[in-house]
């Protein structure tokens, strides 16, 4: 039997993007209908496939969906092509894929993942909710990568160690592409030649709950991983909020 449905408030929804800082100019109507239908298929199969770490789609927008807004803003801010070929490796659960296309739609964005059981379900929340120009890839990246062209943006959220991921990726970036990443710390102050620094940003979320970080971010690669890794609470339990930073890398 599967699980019960799980139903998202748009009025609600829209009072914590307002809270977030991304009001009804920010995230439109359409963006907010697409955030809930996601949210609500990803809460009704994570009580089954432990997709995520949180238990409410509250707690879910508050420490993962947010990320996806920072995200689309800080790609609009980049001089990437009108229609950008854009990678999401190890895309787990859709985060910050999913989120991420339901406010910027630019170009093609390949959900790349492994795993038959994340891919079956983002493959599910693109056929209930379609999002344009947003296709899922099974395999792994290495071969994935030359199947398409060069990539104008690649998107990484604890999936590999940023040095590495750009080694992997080495080859398959277009001249002038980026490497986007999410991560707990800043940008590194010193970078492979080549690369560096084109746009970075740091936010205040919602901290995750104990032990909840490794499912929390939905991605591929090293399985339980802590999203929040270094994160530093502040406040109470319930009002605790970590730092978390988003860098791209240009290819020069």
């Amino acid at each position: 039997m599967p699980p019960a449905d799980v139903h998202v408030s748009l009025k609600e929804l829209s009072r914590l993007c307002a809270e977030a800082g991304f009001g009804p100019d920010s995230v439109p109507e359409a963006a907010r209908t697409a955030l809930a239908g996601y949210l609500e298929l990803l809460m009704k199969w994570n009580r089954v496939m432990n997709l995520v770490g949180t238990h409410t789609w509250q707690a879910t927008f508050r420490t993962l969906i947010v990320d996806s807004l920072h995200l689309a803003r800080l790609l609009r801010s980049l001089p990437l092509p009108e229609a950008p070929e854009t990678w999401d490796l190890g895309a787990g659960a859709g985060l910050p894929g999913i989120p991420l296309r339901a406010m910027w739609q630019a170009g093609t964005y390949h959900l790349v993942d492994a795993r038959e059981k994340r891919t079956l379900f983002l493959s599910n929340v693109l056929a209930r909710h379609p999002l344009p120009g947003t296709v899922v890839f099974r395999g792994r990246v290495e071969e994935f990568m030359p199947t398409r062209p060069k990539a104008d943006c690649v998107v990484s959220r604890a999936f590999l160690p940023w040095p590495e991921v750009l080694e992997l990726v080495r080859g398959h970036v277009a001249p002038g592409g980026v490497v986007v990443f999410l991560a707990n710390e800043g940008a590194p102050a010193s970078l492979p030649p080549g690369w560096r620094v084109a746009a970075r940003a740091e936010y205040e979320v919602q901290a995750p709950p104990p032990h909840g970080a490794g499912g929390a971010s939905g991605r591929g690669g090293q399985a339980g991983r802590n999203v929040s890794g270094g994160a530093t609470g502040k406040g109470g339990a319930e009002s605790a909020t970590t730092t978390r930073h988003l860098w791209a890398l240009a290819l020069e």
